[in-house]
């Protein structure tokens, strides 16, 4: 089977087994999910959302976060780990929101990936959560996976396996696809424990490479 045929039926599976999924990031404005993708890098997704609640109830919009005294910012996302520059970061971002952008988060990719802490893997969540553009987010699920399932070739590199992958997922695919991935790795193709692969809907195509 070719990769762009192991791709579609990897999709197709997927689908059936999490038609529901979505990111597990809570936000209602696209600058929360700013915010928490932010906080989100070396910690659970669950964390965050239990610590962003404490600091959107002090600093309700994208103005109130941008006038804050970093110090007090850091004090709230400090259980998120790497607190100072987080903290950093997002009173940054704000800033520039709100200078720039009318308080608005920019729906273009470049312009993403030129705010503080934003990465490409951010930029693509926001564009395809956000404003429901072409994404593909390779988080560590998404590289595990996708090495073990034969989608890429020993590829490590986050930006190296975006753009395989955009080679065979089809556009509209792609970001509802590595939600996909979220629910499968922690479910099923896990990282910390041998992969379930007897209950994977995956394991007659799946070229389980590297897994014992």
């Amino acid at each position: 089977m070719r990769k762009k045929e192991l791709a579609m039926e990897v999709i197709r599976r997927l689908k059936e087994e999490y038609p529901d999924a979505d990111c597990t990031l809570d936000y209602d404005e696209a600058w929360k999910l700013l915010v928490s993708v932010r906080l989100a890098a070396q910690c659970t997704d669950a964390r965050v959302n239990v610590v962003v609640e404490d600091l959107y109830a002090k600093f309700p919009d994208v103005n109130a976060l941008a006038d804050a005294p970093v110090e007090e910012i850091e004090e709230i996302v400090r259980p998120c780990g790497l607190g100072k520059s987080k903290a950093r970061d997002i009173s940054a971002c704000m800033k520039i929101l709100r200078d720039e952008y009318n308080g608005k988060v920019p729906d273009d990719f470049d312009k993403l990936l030129k705010l503080p802490g934003v990465g490409r893997k951010s930029a693509n969540l926001i564009m395809g959560d956000v404003f429901g553009k072409p994404a593909i987010v390779t988080d560590t699920h998404c590289i595990r996976l996708c090495n073990r399932i034969g989608l890429v070739d020993k590829m490590k590199d986050p930006k190296k396996v975006e753009m395989a992958l955009w080679k065979i997922i089809p556009p509209e695919e792609g970001n509802s696809f590595c939600h996909r991935l979220v629910n499968h790795g922690r479910e099923v193709c896990t990282a910390r424990t041998k992969p379930y692969c007897d209950k994977c809907c995956l394991q007659d195509i799946c070229k389980k490479v590297d897994v014992k």
